[in-house]
């Protein structure tokens, strides 16, 4: 499976995480990807994105080795037409190219689509942008984040609003540029043209805002802060404590999960009360509900709770921190480790393509 795009040939001409994360999407499955960086900045400036633990010294960042994988990276300066060359000849026998210009830029810089087609005709030429192809705005996932909706959601009923600790847009526009480029390789594949595919965070984020658009726009609910817990559905992201001081969360999705998750805690006089008996009337009365839940649940072990929870398929889960995710032994198997010159030591990252095909 690492190896299904062995023929490919990437030339990276975007930095940060959505562009590169595509380019390492197709290294991770055997594609020979050329990231270019510009040498008048000493390269991508996701490279200086240190943690005050990291070594300064080093010419990268923990964050820059989570989507640059198995990439042959080059220094060039396209003011300079020795190494605005060296990127041509490599475009012109390269499959993909993937670039993040704000509009304007690559044609100023001489790698537009309109400029690298007449140097390969059949190339696929994947670019991403903020707003638009019309919009020159400087596009980082926070302002997404803030400008689509996200940040109004998330937090609690009376925080501040608040940013996913992850920039989950560009991840998404990420996986919104594989999937246009897949696309084009079928239809290269039928036709033997080239494309031009395009993608923009802020698309990427509305499309993303799936069922909390539609309870909008056919429900006229317009999504607020309420934690984690869900709109629609309850109990369903309310967090209870255990006896051992660990966190528990509940997705409870219908009337037998809930019968179930009764039984279960020994409260069959929940089940029989019409202000429970259905998840309309749950999520009407959630918060009376949530107290009489967290004061059963805080009487149990996390262990035994998340043992019984599992005997009976009732969806629960243990709130962990990163470093317990990566404790667990189901995730040892989804680490990336690679030492090259490229990186001085070990470097480890997260696969981004965890799909399996037979």
């Amino acid at each position: 499976m690492n190896d299904f795009f062995e023929d490919l040939k990437v030339v990276e001409l975007a930095n940060v995480l959505a562009g590169p994360a595509v380019g390492m999407f197709f290294s991770e499955l055997g594609a020979t990807v050329l990231k270019i960086e510009n040498k008048l900045t000493d390269g991508d400036v996701t490279r200086s994105w240190k943690l005050t633990s990291e070594d300064k010294n080093k010419n990268y960042s923990a964050y820059y080795a989570s989507v640059n994988f198995k990439k042959k990276s080059v220094f060039l300066d396209f003011t300079s037409e020795i190494d605005k060359q060296i990127a041509y000849d490599a475009i012109k026998n390269a499959d993909i190219v993937v670039s993040n210009y704000k509009p304007g830029d690559d044609k100023k810089l001489g790698f537009d689509y309109d400029t690298i087609k007449t140097l390969n005709p059949r190339i696929i030429y994947a670019h991403l942008t903020g707003f638009g192809t019309d919009s020159k705005r400087t596009a980082y996932d926070l302002v997404l984040q803030a400008e689509t909706g996200f940040m109004h959601m998330n937090g609690e009923e009376n925080s501040n609003p608040l940013k996913m600790p992850v920039a989950l847009i560009d991840i998404l526009a990420a996986h919104q540029l594989k999937e246009g480029i897949l696309v084009a390789l079928l239809k290269k594949q039928k036709t033997g043209e080239g494309s031009m595919v395009t993608v923009s965070l802020y698309d990427s984020a509305i499309a993303s805002l799936a069922n909390q658009a539609s309870n909008w726009l056919t429900a006229g609910y317009n999504p607020k802060a309420i934690g984690s817990k869900h709109p629609n559905i309850a109990p369903y992201g309310e967090i209870f404590d255990t006896a051992d001081h660990k966190k528990i969360v509940l997705a409870i999705g219908n009337n037998k999960q809930f019968k179930l998750l009764c039984e279960t805690l020994n409260i069959l006089d929940i089940i029989s009360n019409e202000k429970y008996s259905t998840n309309t009337n749950r999520v009407k009365n959630r918060t009376e509900l949530e107290s009489l839940l967290n004061q059963i649940i805080l009487k149990y072990q996390s262990d035994e709770l998340m043992k019984l929870f599992i005997e009976k398929d009732i969806p629960a889960g243990i709130i962990k921190s990163v470093q317990n995710v990566f404790d667990e032994k189901e995730s040892q198997s989804l680490i990336l480790e690679e030492r090259t010159t490229e990186f001085e030591g070990l470097t480890k990252r997260v696969k981004t393509a965890v799909f399996k095909v037979k």
